[in-house]
């Protein structure tokens, strides 16, 4: 039996792709220490989640360890070799916010621990297939110089603009920009992978994740948009929306949509590769038609909250042009919509609050 080793298995992606790989046949092996807790405080943990995990999957195998431990990972390495057919790695800081209070941490954990990882798969498990998690802030705030229009609800880029119909692609520059200390330590990462594919012929990919979200998101401030956000309107709790008027756009990917394109990708893997991952125009929104939306589902008025302050870095319209994807991998297609994961979202909370 093909083993998969997930790290972050008990995140939303990581999860998504524990439940998704073994539906398909492969043995998991989870790597999750829950730093997220540590990041982000109790309410951010993801230990409910592990639990679902151990009692739903027949198999599964966990690991309590942190990814920048080398030794710790050479062992799991050690112990299942060339028996690792897939390593899909979406452990990380994900919060460009928190990155600035403690940048060692972050920095390692992000670009150290998928050092780490690359390395142990290039000894033991070279032939495997290494998929990274990366994200959209590798772009840094140059989206921010895109020509926009503000509209009724949303920032809009010029309809006569290349990027109008589909959004960004990956041959937007990732110099000469901010990216926060977060998308710096994940460029690190970005390229690293890239190069032990072109470098060492291994055969990686690094998905630039717009949102990513889904039920299984344990959502906070300071990261899980639209799960937070949902969170607080079932809640009560306040939402703060900082800057932009609250018009900045952010597509969002389902993870099970996400987690498919790994497949699609694991079945005819490609050597050091780029894809945009993210909604595109299929699946995004602005702050306040997601607040709308969130209004419409629950029936009542949420308890929100305006700052001018907007977030260092922080991109004002983004949509992903996920046409490259596509051309290599013309199966795939999206599950679900922006009203979709939102319903599924608020389902999931109703059933766990």
């Amino acid at each position: 039996m093909p083993i998969a080793l997930i790290t972050g298995s008990a995140g939303l992606v990581g999860s998504e792709s524990v439940r998704f790989f073994a539906n398909k046949g492969f043995q998991i092996v989870g790597i999750d220490n829950d730093m997220r807790k540590f990041f982000f405080g109790p309410e951010a943990s993801t230990a409910w989640n592990l639990e679902r995990i151990k009692e739903e999957i027949t198999g599964y195998t966990h690991y309590d360890l942190d990814i920048r431990d080398r030794t710790g990972m050479e062992r799991v390495f050690k112990e299942f070799n060339k028996d690792v057919k897939l390593i899909i790695h979406t452990a990380a800081q994900p919060s460009h916010d928190w990155a600035a209070k403690d940048p060692f941490s972050d920095f390692t954990v992000n670009a150290d621990g998928t050092l780490v990882l690359l390395e142990m798969t290039r000894n033991y498990c070279p032939e495997a297939v290494f998929i990274f998690t990366s994200t959209n802030k590798v772009y840094g705030d140059t989206p921010n110089n895109l020509p926009l229009a503000e509209l009724d609800t949303r920032w809009e880029i010029d309809i006569y603009h290349k990027y109008y119909e589909f959004g960004i692609d990956e041959t937007m520059s990732i110099d000469q920009s901010k990216h926060s200390i977060f998308g710096a330590s994940k460029v690190a990462a970005d390229v690293l992978v890239q190069e032990y594919g072109k470098y060492f012929g291994m055969k990686t990919a690094c998905f630039r994740g717009g949102c990513l979200t889904g039920p299984n998101h344990s959502g906070t401030q300071l990261h899980g948009f639209l799960a937070y956000l949902m969170r607080c309107a079932v809640t009560g709790d306040n939402y703060t929306v900082f800057g932009y008027k609250g018009k900045q756009v952010r597509d969002n990917i389902h993870s099970f949509d996400l987690v498919n394109m790994f497949w699609h990708f694991y079945k005819n893997p490609k050597i050091g590769e780029v894809y945009n991952a993210g909604g595109g125009r299929h699946s995004n929104c602005s702050m306040i038609e997601a607040i709308n939306m969130c209004e419409e589902i629950m029936g009542k008025r949420m308890n929100w909250s305006y700052s001018e302050t907007s977030r260092s870095g922080d991109h004002i319209w983004w949509i992903s042009d996920i046409r490259k994807f596509r051309e290599h991998y013309p199966e795939w297609s999206y599950t679900y919509g922006i009203r979709d994961i939102l319903f599924e979202i608020y389902e999931g909370l109703t059933a766990r609050i």
